[in-house]
């Protein structure tokens, strides 16, 4: 080998390792992108799920168009979710429906958002329909409540008002301000 071919040779290596130091240095330095977007834990589509009390009761009946579950958080969010409560007697005494759904387990709570309406089973129930937009419903002590404007129809009434405290097993149900109300004489 000559020389010429000789410095070209360490000219090129001389040049790849100062390049391979470069990018190396650069990678280093650069702040890495971390996706902040949570992925869930699984999902699930046309969803259909039963959950018992301690007794061997059925406690909630919850179908959803779309669910998603997050384990960080023990989150499970619904598209279209509709919820049975049931009664001490194993019977469904109401149906909850909403636009979206959040099921936290950890403090036992389901959160209905949007074109929330609650509808009674039995037709000889006092209050037939309850609708919102907002309702919070604490499954350990059966109370809803919410904040937003409510409006109830029942048998021979209609009333609304803003701010609900409902309590599902003593079936008492208050309003809590500008409360506005038809009856119906028979």
């Amino acid at each position: 080998m000559n020389r010429v071919t000789i410095a070209i040779i360490a000219f090129f290596t001389a040049a790849l390792v100062l390049y391979w130091q470069v990018q190396s240095k650069r990678n280093t330095q650069l702040p890495r992108v971390v996706s902040t977007e949570e992925r869930p834990d699984y999902t699930a589509s046309d969803l259909k799920s039963v959950s018992f009390d301690e007794n061997g009761k059925m406690a909630t009946r919850v179908s959803a168009k779309h669910m998603a579950h997050y384990a960080k958080d023990d989150v499970t969010l619904f598209t279209e979710p509709v919820y049975h409560i049931f009664s001490n007697n194993n019977k469904a005494e109401w149906k909850m429906t909403a636009v979206e759904g959040r099921l936290n387990r950890t403090d036992h709570k389901v959160v209905l958002q949007k074109d929330v309406i609650i509808d009674a089973i039995t037709p000889d129930d006092p209050i037939q329909s309850l609708s919102t937009k907002y309702l919070e419903l604490d499954l350990t002590t059966m109370i809803m409540t919410s904040k937003e404007q409510i409006e109830i129809t029942g048998s021979g009434f209609y009333t609304s008002g803003i701010g609900l405290y409902a309590d599902l097993n003593a079936q008492q149900v208050k309003l809590l301000s500008d409360i506005k109300g038809t009856y119906e004489s028979k």
